[in-house]
């Protein structure tokens, strides 16, 4: 009994070492957890559990020596942050394209009415800005911002902790969940949606259609191109395609397309483009037809090879000359779930699938060059992990001024690491850098990171949090709710009647701007199209890292 409780409530040595550290931490996370999957009524506490367990416990004298316990709650915010920038990295810039810029103009708009409504709360009511961002992080269920805030406060307080800001975030996390659905519920029948409506207007919408490729199969009846190669008909053709499979005319049998293939009136080619472009390709050639390219496929086939090569990392496609050495043909590219058109300039990387077309003799050639072993994606690439940390924690210290701002401003533990990961992520490969991880590799590393982080936030803040419910901080679940409801009910009438952006898109945006996985669980229940999934994978990146730079800024310019 004496080694339990020296192990859970530490001794005169500051706390018990590292066993009784470690004895808490298991603890308190493993318990956490437990507690997250609980679920009433299709809510649940998730990851937060953790910090209400780390609360609990530290209320009732379980915690850990102040030093280990700031050094456990940054190096897990770390690794929460740099995972996600990881994961975010590659679509980042890509998100703004197009239909994009509107909604992540939207997830703008939700984000600055929340620090708007956050300010407005802190100068009529006289509550601390540092309580107010701990409550603007839980509206919004933005653990990084909580991490940001924090660290901006330690940094102009040399050092010192301010516990209100995690109180804050508990208190109002578990309304911000339901917030956010709550107002996707009321915003339906005040809008008059009809989903079945949205679902086919939605059909045509260019960001649902940018993330996938269409094969047609078209008859060569346009006398303009009578006699063009394939190679002078991509000179005329703006768009991007590739012609992987052509029958001439008067054949049974189909041959391969390079780009000195010529196009005659009567041959049947197979393009794959994506779907937006479709209609144009075919007006310029002649009319689309039907055709059973595998009926009549002979010795051909199609098989999707994965790149496992390091060295094709970063290489672009025309360069590798596949047609010439291999003598296939690449339709199309998958990266991270999204089909799109195999061009020349497109820069390959370690994880990409690669749709090839040729004879089985071919094919098994290609998947030489490509590598095509699943085994070595299972091995982390660790050095530009821990390289980009090491970058990161560098960028968060470097000081910089903000016109309007007192004091320096610093991107800290939660900015730093999460730029140089997006920075990595996007632009690694293009400097031979492997940055591929499998996606069970990344969620490990984000989930042991939240788990730390919010254990380390909850021992801290747990001493403090009871007292300060009691004298009043019960009023700052009101305040959460506002944060949480004003803004998005604002940009959802402003988005959908206004903006015009689909309902089902508009669904996922708000989810995503409110980094909110639950309310993104609700909208998918409420359609069986990606719809959603496409509004919150667009603004997230964007919507994260301006969380992160605002819980800075309003620490620093107010308190």
């Amino acid at each position: 009994m004496d080694l339990i409780h020296t192990l859970l409530f530490g001794n005169a040595h500051w706390g018990g070492g590292v066993a009784h550290s470690i004895m808490v931490l298991a603890l308190v996370i493993a318990l956490g957890i437990m507690l997250g999957k609980i679920t009433v009524k299709g809510v649940s506490l998730g990851v937060t559990g953790i910090l209400f367990v780390g609360i609990a416990s530290s209320h009732f004298g379980i915690t850990m020596h102040p030093e280990l316990l700031h050094f456990v709650k940054e190096l897990g915010l770390i690794l929460f942050v740099f995972s996600i920038g990881l994961q975010v990295g590659p679509g980042f810039f890509s998100s703004f394209k197009k239909g994009g810029a509107t909604l992540n103009g939207l997830a703008v708009l939700i984000v600055l009415l929340g620090v708007a409504t956050t300010v407005a709360i802190h100068l009529i009511t006289g509550t601390s800005i540092t309580t107010m961002v701990g409550v603007m992080s839980g509206a919004v269920t933005n653990t990084p911002g909580l991490g940001a805030a924090q660290q901006a406060f330690s940094d102009i307080n040399n050092g010192a902790n301010a516990p209100e800001i995690a109180s804050g975030y508990a208190v109002a996390y578990p309304l911000g969940v339901i917030g956010a659905i709550l107002v996707m519920m009321l915003l339906k029948p005040l809008l008059k949606i009809n989903i079945a409506q949205e679902e086919k207007k939605g059909k045509g919408d260019d960001n649902e259609k940018d993330t996938a490729t269409r094969h047609v199969s078209v008859e060569v009846n346009n006398v303009a191109v009578d006699g063009f190669s394939v190679g002078e008909f991509h000179k005329i053709a703006t768009q991007p395609f590739v012609i992987s499979r052509i029958k001439h005319k008067g054949s049974n049998d189909q041959e391969m397309v390079n780009a000195e293939t010529i196009l005659h009136v009567g041959d049947i080619v197979n393009i794959v483009a994506s779907p937006k472009d479709v209609t144009a390709l075919v007006t310029m050639l002649g009319n689309e037809t039907q055709m059973d390219w595998y009926a009549t496929s002979g010795n051909m086939i199609s098989r999707r090879l994965i790149i496992t090569k390091s060295e094709l990392n970063g290489r672009q496609l025309s360069s590798l000359h596949i047609r010439n050495t291999c003598n296939v043909t690449i339709t199309r590219i998958n990266r991270a779930g999204i089909d799109f058109v195999a061009s020349g300039n497109v820069k390959l990387q370690m994880g990409d699938r690669v749709t090839v077309v040729g004879s089985e003799i071919d094919v098994a050639q290609a998947e030489r060059l490509f590598g095509n072993s699943p085994k070595r994606l299972d091995h982390p690439n660790l050095i530009p992990i821990f390289v980009g940390i090491a970058l990161g924690v560098l960028l968060g210290s470097i000081s910089f001024n903000l016109p309007g701002v007192p004091q320096p401003v610093k991107l800290g533990l939660a900015g730093g690491p999460l730029i140089v990961a997006i920075l990595i992520g996007c632009y690694g490969p293009k400097y031979k850098l492997v940055t591929y991880t499998t996606i069970s590799a990344n969620l490990m590393l984000r989930e042991i990171g939240i788990s730390l982080f919010m254990a380390g936030v909850g021992l801290g803040a747990g001493e403090t949090f009871v007292p300060t419910i009691i004298n009043g901080g019960y009023m700052w679940v009101g305040y959460g709710a506002a944060i949480t409801i004003i803004p998005l009910l604002i940009a959802g009438i402003v988005g959908y009647k206004l903006l015009k952006v689909n309902f089902l898109t508009l669904l996922g945006v708000m989810s995503g701007s409110s980094t909110n996985p639950p309310a993104l669980a609700f909208a998918n229940q409420q359609t069986d199209t990606d719809l959603t999934a496409v509004g919150y994978a667009t603004v997230y990146p964007l919507a994260m890292f301006m969380r992160v730079l605002c819980a800075q800024l309003l620490i620093l310019i107010f308190a």
